[in-house]
């Protein structure tokens, strides 16, 4: 598989699980769909979020399925696109929840999650490739294995993490996270407009920072790009 894009302090801290029985049928499973059909993220992303959030600085963790599955969206990091593609309608929501949580937050023009990650926000996909055109394509590949053992590592190794689990699918990993007590888990329903608006009014932003600052870490910035007027209105 493409584990020279993985950094060194990930490589190691992962190498239990290159040995395991599951493990070589998934680099196989990966190695084959990159060679014969058009995969997202680009192999150079594939562990983006991974590379952008250091073990080290993990603070926050959000769990998301599997990329974007249409071209030039998918950027590694879970709900976030790449500078320029429209922005898709459940990070809509998480914006315009946002808006209401976090003071002075404004509608970005870029759907781009990078400053975050930068900050120590884990946003791990589930699945982290997925074939042109077909969501969930990849969900049978093993990757959740893998996902999952990234989840219980840093639910060992950290204190003080908040862990933002959306929709059923993300709630029902809090069954890995250890060491409970010594970390923030906060539930609701997905920002997905097929939610019906039970994403919203849950304060999860705000209540992270708070979290934090009461443990001595820094809060997240989650202001972005700065907005431009005319766009805000696309979310409303």
């Amino acid at each position: 598989m493409c584990f020279k894009s993985l950094s060194p302090e990930w490589t190691k801290l992962l190498a239990p699980e290159f040995d395991k029985p599951y493990f070589k049928t998934l680099s196989d499973s990966v190695n084959t769909a990159y060679k014969t059909q058009t995969v997202f993220p680009p192999k150079d992303l594939l562990f983006n979020a991974l590379n952008l959030c250091p073990v080290s600085q993990i603070k926050v963790v959000i769990i998301g399925q599997d990329p974007y599955h249409k071209n030039g969206q998918a950027n590694g990091l879970c709900f976030s696109v790449n500078d320029e593609v429209k922005i898709p309608p459940s990070l809509k929501n998480i914006f315009k929840e946002l808006v209401t949580d976090i003071p002075g937050f404004e509608i970005p023009t870029s759907g781009n999650l990078e400053t975050w990650a930068k900050q120590g926000v884990l946003l791990l996909n589930a699945v982290l490739t997925v074939q042109e055109g077909l969501a969930g394509s990849h969900k049978n590949f093993g990757w959740q294995h893998f996902t999952d053992a990234i989840i219980k590592l840093v639910s060992q190794q950290k204190q003080h993490v908040v862990f933002l689990l959306w929709g059923n699918y993300a709630i029902e990993k809090a069954e890995l996270i250890e060491n409970k007590e010594q970390h923030l888990i906060l539930t609701s329903a997905h920002p997905s407009p097929l939610a019906r608006g039970g994403f919203f009014k849950q304060n999860h932003f705000s209540q992270t920072n708070t979290y934090l600052e009461k443990h001595g870490l820094t809060p997240i910035d989650w202001k972005l790009k700065k907005p431009k007027a005319l766009n805000t209105l696309e979310l409303f």
